[in-house]
Parts: structure tokens; C-alpha cells; sequence
């Protein structure tokens, strides 16, 4: 696998033989950058709803100039809504060196969005500024919503993981040609993406296809067959369809999103089977099988199957900010809200009474955002850490602590906002209006501090600050100045340090 471009003109794209076929892509201030590169077949008619297929070759050149088009997805979450084309299945490639003798360090991204949206082409996913570093960097798109995730009989589970597994596959086979190293891959992601990670971590089909791996902000959410199930036969019902292969075949790709979305809104009415998810309306996460994914990353990890993988993990101070001015709620939460976040999120038979005695000080608003956040994000990333520790292998443990002035700092170290900090993208769409347009030299070098601790993670495994250990605890703080110091929000890990975060159940009806 050779490239083959002599120049780094515009009118002359660098060429990449792989596997499948021979690429050309572009120049882009100085990187190779190759887009739209199928790595499964695009799975619609008889491969709807089946695991990923290997691409088929082609003679000639092939273009790689343009993404690919995003998978079906939410519109109520924001996710695109350009329908055109399917082959959803697609990486994207920036290399500084394309060529096999490079041997540079690969970073292969896994976007998230809930996994009801996600599309590798979004502004804030451009790797040309961590490529620039030395780094082969790879972006992708895998099933979402119904396609990826919903438990479908006849079908297999985690279609959306078992994408990112075909993908990883993919870098394996072919990275070489493209500058990198493929004995020296890091999977990172962030929200669902970081829940992907974690779920790749502990599936026995995704072992040895990377080295290290980057989990930010890991949601807790998993689910157990019987839940899953018992969505997607309310999803089908939406749709007048059963809830199998046969069934759901028969709508078409675009149509399905739409059943997940009205699902979405019913959610937010009370299922009372489905217990917590119903709180922050959550459709689809990776379910427990048995097979695909044998059990939660937590238990996985803490069982030994990712101590060979050094791991960087952390979360955002202010994870639900965000969460809470989508919901129109910010600034507003009453103490009903409170009381309600509280019974039904809060771990153990008294967990409420124990969140009002462990922050006595804290007002209603408060509580409810720490509730919230610890239960979606910030324990199940502290908690990730403790079991790959406790299986044998290495952790790294961050907190971005640093408020974004945007918005009049309303949503603090906010979820999400790490993910322009780690692409160094500080000034796109709605990043500007986060960061500050333009950004302060303060945002700016925190963003190259994140993003060479990143890298540098990838080269050769140390971020630049301690590993993780259960005497200690240091993290890195990710602020202005950063610092090292003893994981700060010591409060909420004493409320949830007994919670095992299983597959979360299908209540009795």
C-alpha cells in the first residue's frame, strides 16, 4: 500500500492503494486528507439490519473528496437530515505522512449523539489540527437509533458497535498506506462515542484492534435485552410494523428515526417500566447481550478484559448544564423537579436523603444538576477508571474544570465542551458562541495543552500526568492554569461508590 502522489499541489490528490481499491484525496494545508471511504458494504436490502459485510473492490481510482452521507437519525436531537445516498459506512483520513513507512500513531474517532444522531462530516470533527501534530487521525459513521441499536428479532445486537468493529478492522488492514501504525491505535470518543469505547473495551471481536483508548465522558446507560426489546416493539408499534427483520425491513431507512423521535417525546410522559431512562429521555444505548457485548464495561473491566489497554478517561465539572437549557429548565428548577431527580436517579434506597446531607448547602438547582450529572456521565467515567484498576490494567483520570465564558458562562465546564478543546476546531457554528469569538489566548492554550496530552497518549501512553490509583486518585484538571491534585468531587463518589451501574432492567409492567 504505497501512496503514490509526488506532489502536494491542489490539482494533484495523493493516491492510496488499500485493499479494496486505489483513493485519491486532497491536500489541505499540508495534510492528505481522504474522505468518504466505504469500509462495509452500505447495509440496506437484504444486509438491512445485518452485521457489517466487507466492502467490495473496484477498479480505477477512486475519489475520496467528499464525505459520506450520515446514517438515518433524529431530528428532534439535531441530528442531519440529509437522506441522500447509503452508503452510511464510511472513514475519513487526515495524515501528515500518507505512505507505509511513516509508522505514525492513529487516532480513530467515534462520534456521539446519544446513538440516535452522529455524523463524522460535522465542522467540530476536523482532525486537520490534531493530524498537523504527527498524528494519522480517522473519523467514522456507524448505525444509529433504530438501524444501530434497537433489539430486533432475527437481527443481531449492537449493529452500531459491530460497525465501529468493522471500522477498526478496516484501520487495521489498511492504515499503513496512509502513514500509520497499526500496532499503535487509540479508539477515543466522546458521550456516546466514550459509551462506544467503553463497550469496545469489554467485546471480545474488538480485541487487539487497538492499543489505547480515550472515554470522554462516558454515559452510563446500557441496557438489558429485555429493555431493549421492549423498545423497539413500542418503536415498531409506531409504526404499524413488528418488531423483527421481516417487519422493519419493510419501512424505509428514512421513515425509522421518526418512530424513535415520537418515542422520544411519549418518554418524557411517564413509561413507568422503563424506569430512569424515562427521566432524561434516553431510546437507545448498547445492550447487553451476552454475545456481541458479554457484559457492562464496568464488570468487564474490573474482570481483567482490557488490562493490556492503557486507558485516559475524565469527564466535564458541569456535565448537565447543557442538558438542562435544551430542556428549557436552567435557572428554573423547582424543588418538585429536584425531589423528582433525586427519588428516581440517586443511588440505594435513601439515596435522596443522602445527596441533601452529603451537600447540605446546595440549592435545589444545584442538587439537580449534580444528581443528574453524576448519573449520566461523571460517575460512570470515575467508575470506568476504578474497574480497569481494579482488573489489573492502567487508568488516566481528567476533569475539565475551565467555564466557557460564552452564553455569559451560564453553562460552566459543560458537556460536550471538551470536544472543540480536543480538535483545537475553536471557532465553528456553535463553538464560537461557547468559547468566545474570537477565543481568548487562555482557551487557546488550554485547548493545546488537551490536545498534545491526547496525542502524546497515542504516541507512547503517558498523557503527562500520573496514572490513576485507589490510594491516590490523582486527575488532572483541565483549567486555566491546569493542574494535578486528588480527584476533586470526593462528595459524589462517596454517594456512589458501591453502585455496579448494571444493564439497567424492564420493570414489571
Amino acid at each position: 500500500m504505497a501512496v503514490t502522489a509526488s506532489s502536494r499541489s491542489s490539482d494533484s490528490g495523493p493516491e492510496v492503494r488499500t485493499v479494496a481499491g486505489v483513493l485519491r484525496g486532497g491536500w489541505e494545508a499540508g495534510l492528505a486528507v481522504f474522505r468518504g471511504i466505504p469500509f462495509a458494504e452500505p447495509p440496506v436490502g437484504a444486509l438491512r439490519f445485518a452485521a457489517p459485510q466487507p466492502v467490495r473492490g473496484w477498479d480505477g481510482v477512486r475519489p475520496a473528496v467528499a464525505f459520506g452521507p450520515p446514517p438515518p437519525q433524529s431530528g428532534v436531537l439535531g441530528g442531519s437530515q440529509d437522506a441522500t445516498g447509503v452508503d452510511w459506512l464510511t472513514v475519513n483520513v487526515w495524515t501528515p505522512e500518507p505512505g507505509a513507512a511513516a509508522g505514525l500513531p492513529v487516532m480513530v474517532w467515534i462520534p456521539g449523539g446519544g446513538y440516535a444522531v452522529g455524523d463524522s462530516s460535522r465542522p467540530e470533527y476536523d482532525a486537520g489540527h490534531l493530524a498537523g501534530s504527527g498524528t494519522v487521525v480517522v473519523t467514522l459513521n456507524y448505525r444509529l437509533g433504530i438501524e444501530g441499536f434497537a433489539q430486533i428479532g432475527g437481527a443481531p445486537a449492537n449493529r452500531g458497535l459491530l460497525d465501529q468493529v468493522a471500522a477498526l478492522r478496516w484501520v487495521r488492514d489498511n492504515i499503513a498506506g496512509f502513514g500509520g501504525d497499526p500496532d499503535r491505535v487509540t479508539v477515543f470518543g466522546q458521550s456516546a462515542g466514550g459509551g462506544s469505547v467503553a463497550a469496545l473495551l469489554a467485546m471480545p471481536r474488538a480485541a487487539g484492534l487497538f492499543r489505547r483508548a480515550v472515554a470522554q465522558s462516558v454515559p452510563g446507560t446500557f441496557f438489558s435485552p429485555e429493555l431493549a426489546a421492549d423498545i423497539t416493539a413500542a418503536c415498531a408499534a409506531e409504526l404499524g410494523a413488528q418488531p423483527t427483520v421481516a417487519g422493519l425491513s419493510a419501512v424505509a431507512p428514512g421513515r425509522l428515526p421518526a418512530a424513535g423521535d415520537a418515542l422520544f417525546a411519549k418518554m418524557a410522559q411517564g413509561w413507568e417500566r422503563w424506569g430512569q431512562i424515562t427521566h432524561r429521555p434516553i431510546p437507545f444505548a448498547p445492550v447487553v447481550d451476552g454475545d456481541v457485548l458479554p457484559a457492562t464495561p464496568w464488570r468487564a473491566l474490573a474482570d481483567g478484559a482490557a488490562r493490556d489497554v492503557p486507558l485516559l478517561v475524565g469527564h466535564t465539572r458541569d456535565e448537565h448544564r447543557l442538558f438542562s437549557l435544551i430542556d428549557g429548565v436552567l435557572g428554573q428548577v423547582t424543588h418538585e423537579q429536584t425531589e423528582t431527580a433525586l427519588r428516581t436517579l440517586a443511588p440505594g434506597p435513601d439515596g435522596a436523603r443522602r445527596y441533601r446531607e452529603t451537600f447540605p448547602a446546595a440549592a435545589d438547582e444545584e442538587l439537580y444538576e449534580l444528581v443528574n450529572g453524576d448519573w449520566l456521565f461523571r460517575m460512570p467515567s470515575l467508575h470506568l477508571a476504578d474497574a480497569q484498576i481494579a482488573g489489573g490494567g492502567q487508568a488516566h483520570l481528567y476533569e475539565l474544570t475551565w467555564p466557557a465564558p460564552g452564553l455569559g458562562g451560564a453553562l460552566g465546564a459543560c458537556h460536550g465542551l471538551d470536544v472543540p478543546l480536543v480538535f483545537g476546531n475553536l471557532s465553528s457554528g456553535q463553538t464560537a458562541a461557547l468559547i468566545g469569538d474570537p477565543p481568548s489566548p487562555g482557551a487557546r492554550e488550554l485547548s493545546a495543552r488537551i490536545r498534545g496530552a491526547w496525542t502524546a497518549f497515542a504516541a507512547h501512553g503517558d498523557p503527562g500526568w500520573p496514572p490513576y490509583d485507589a490510594g491516590h486518585r490523582l486527575a488532572q484538571l483541565f483549567d486555566t492554569p491546569s493542574t494535578v491534585t486528588a480527584y476533586p468531587e470526593e462528595a459524589s463518589r462517596s454517594l456512589w461508590r458501591d453502585h455496579t451501574f448494571p444493564a439497567l432492567p424492564l420493570l414489571a409492567r
